[in-house]
């Protein structure tokens, strides 16, 4: 198992502070949304895959969910079909949906490749696959200034997760690698939103991790340093008192959500990071910003301030 991302002194260290959080999430099922920026680098992808693959490797459960968003764009544009987005959701016609299906069919069997390359055993599905992601059309309310309904076509809203083929999958040791799309009533296929389909799995699965990797550092404070932790009732003052604006405010919300839906902990990381994912899971002090439940015990935030506290003096 290599860590492309980490120098030579970096992984003895990672090494030798993976023990506790071996043993205390083994068996425990993490569920990981994959897109951005990390998914452009051949850097950043190796060592997201070697991350992965090791998590199953020493006993974790991890399943990824990915999206495809940039890729989808740039392929449209290239066929002269133009984007549309409202309310930052991609407008999704027939010839749109085919694109899309395309698109993050072969974005998944690289990410399964690459997975498989670094010693894992992987397998794509979608959540046509089975059945498993049941889907209705997604129809939004009109805002104040607008008269009607928003329509955006083949966009779809999850109804329910049936995980039996995931359990199955798991059964056998492997790691499903799930492309966001729904499959409806009559079998019509339904585009979803990669963070959406993870936030229902994981509290499906009543997973022990939600895991979001972004294009941000995660929680900045107002004097510019990382927020690594925080519990949900403070998230939700933040969120009350406006606090917290711009980009990350879609992923802090998906992950309280979560975490209000029996999920234990939910984590916001920088995917531009190499071995971001191993980062935040494996060692003491993480690269992102985590949220935790209200109620404990807190196994992430123990052992960090126990690492801190028995740090020699210096």
């Amino acid at each position: 198992m290599s860590f492309p991302g980490i120098s030579l002194a970096r992984r003895v260290q990672v090494l030798a502070e993976a023990l506790p959080y071996i043993q205390s999430f083994h068996g425990r099922t993490f569920v990981i949304t994959y897109g951005g920026n990390a998914m452009t680098s051949r850097e950043l992808k190796a060592a997201f895959a070697s991350d992965v693959a090791l998590l199953r490797l020493v006993g974790m459960s991890p399943i990824v969910v990915h999206g495809g968003e940039a890729q989808i764009t740039d392929l449209l544009d290239k066929m002269g079909v133009k984007s549309v987005f409202h309310r930052g959701m991609r407008v999704t016609d027939d010839e749109t949906m085919k694109v899309v299906k395309m698109v993050l069919g072969e974005l998944n069997q690289e990410i399964v490749g690459l997975i498989n390359q670094h010693g894992g055993k992987a397998v794509g599905l979608s959540g046509q696959d089975g059945h498993f992601i049941h889907a209705r059309k997604m129809v939004l309310p009109p805002e104040p200034d607008e008269t009607a309904d928003l329509d955006l076509g083949l966009v779809g809203d999850i109804e329910r997760i049936d995980p039996g083929v995931l359990h199955l999958l798991r059964s056998g040791d492997f790691i499903p690698v799930v492309s966001p799309i729904g499959v409806g009533a009559e079998g019509e296929a339904y585009n979803i939103d990669a963070d959406a389909v993870a936030v229902n799995l994981a509290q499906t699965l009543r997973a022990e991790k939600l895991i979001l990797m972004t294009d941000t550092p995660g929680l900045i404070d107002t004097r510019g340093r990382l927020i690594t932790g925080l519990t949900a009732s403070e998230i939700e003052k933040l969120l009350a008192e406006g606090a917290i604006r711009g980009g990350i405010l879609p992923q802090l919300i998906s992950a309280l959500e979560a975490i209000k839906n029996g999920v234990r902990a939910a984590h916001i990381i920088d995917g531009r990071v190499p071995n971001a994912l191993l980062l935040e899971v494996l060692t003491s002090e993480g690269v992102g910003t985590a949220i935790r439940s209200d109620a404990g015990p807190h196994f992430l935030a123990d052992t960090r301030r126990y690492f801190s506290d028995s740090a020699p003096a210096t």
